[in-house]
């Protein structure tokens, strides 16, 4: 069938998808309201259209950290691609750069640093992390993906411990024996989130920039309070995120917080969003409101899906057209 929209994308996941994966990627915490609520939010959002403002040339393209990128969209950090398809990170990584735009590649992916690296040089890359225990581990990680030439550092905030995805416990959701957190497997038991650090505070943003010269952007800010303490302990950069809606359900959705932050950082820091985008014209939203970028996480997945690198490129091409359409009509 033709792919005209993400939904479309969506759809075919769903049908073709193991239910496991599916389910997997699909996951909202308890009752789902808040996954669900990031999506519904942008549809109460209406546009005041301009007319007559001769919108026959466009430029679309914008920076994050200084570094360009075609349209403002990037691709979230997401976990195990390869349940989506065969090559995983590496059709992501290939997608992005082709796409000219940014991948933050997950702490949890099925492929090395060093494969995502390797498979689109020169690619604008950023490297989610989470912070284990085992902090010599997670500092590893971290000078690899330096050395690696990442470019950011993206620190998620909001999982000190894992939410309750009720089909996941069902399911008694591991990944297939085939299949591996590569950066993590001589570390850690795979995929044992207990192992995740649930100490973590504000002063260890000042441990992380004493291993690295990457900028570092904080991913789980949903309030003015913690938007302000992110740009007191100095980070570049913050992604308005309650991750999807798997963490703690019945919080704000995204988009709604975003206003919040951005009104607090007052444009000392660079303010992204991620969680809900399924149109051009949510993108628009967006940016009208205060984002710099938004980022996108379950479309991603459903383009690798379809069709790994090729699909992706397509649900990308897709908002950039739908963008820039919203762009033209609302003047």
């Amino acid at each position: 069938m033709a792919m005209v929209c993400i939904s479309d994308f969506e759809a075919y996941a769903k049908k073709y998808l193991p239910k496991i994966a599916w389910d997997y990627f699909a996951a909202g915490a308890d009752d789902c309201t808040t996954r669900d609520e990031n999506i519904l939010a942008y549809k109460r959002i209406r546009f005041r259209p301009r007319m007559l403002r001769d919108v026959s040339v466009m430029d679309i393209r914008t920076k994050i950290l200084g570094s360009e990128i075609s349209f403002p969209v990037g691709i979230a950090p997401t976990g195990f691609h390869q349940l989506a398809w065969p090559d995983g990170e590496k059709s992501t990584a290939r997608a992005a750069r082709a796409m000219n735009t940014c991948y933050i590649a997950s702490t949890y992916s099925t492929c090395m640093l060093e494969e995502i690296s390797a498979a689109a040089p020169g690619g604008l890359r950023w490297f989610q992390l989470y912070i284990h225990r085992n902090r010599a581990a997670s500092q590893q990680l971290v000078q690899r993906a330096e050395a690696l030439g990442f470019q950011g550092l993206v620190l998620t905030v909001d999982l000190p411990y894992t939410g309750k995805r009720r089909d996941d416990i069902r399911n008694g959701f591991r990944l297939p024996p085939h299949m591996k957190v590569k950066n993590l497997e001589r570390a850690f038991e795979v995929c044992k989130m207990s192992l995740l650090d649930p100490s973590v505070t504000w002063n260890d943003i000042y441990w992380l920039q004493s291993l690295t010269c990457l900028p570092i952007i904080i991913k789980g800010i949903l309030t003015r309070e913690d938007a302000e303490l992110a740009v007191r302990h100095g980070v570049q950069g913050i992604i308005v995120s309650n991750h999807g809606g798997r963490q703690l359900d019945e919080g704000p959705a995204t988009i709604d917080a975003l206003v919040e932050v951005v009104k607090a950082v007052r444009g000392r820091v660079e303010v992204y969003v991620d969680g809900g985008i399924r149109k051009g014209s949510d993108v628009l939203k967006a940016l009208a409101l205060g984002a710099k970028c938004v980022f996108i996480g379950r479309p991603a997945l459903w383009g690798l899906a379809y069709k790994g690198e090729e699909g992706l490129q397509d649900v990308l091409r897709i908002l950039q057209d739908e963008f820039r359409l919203s762009m033209a009509l609302a003047g």
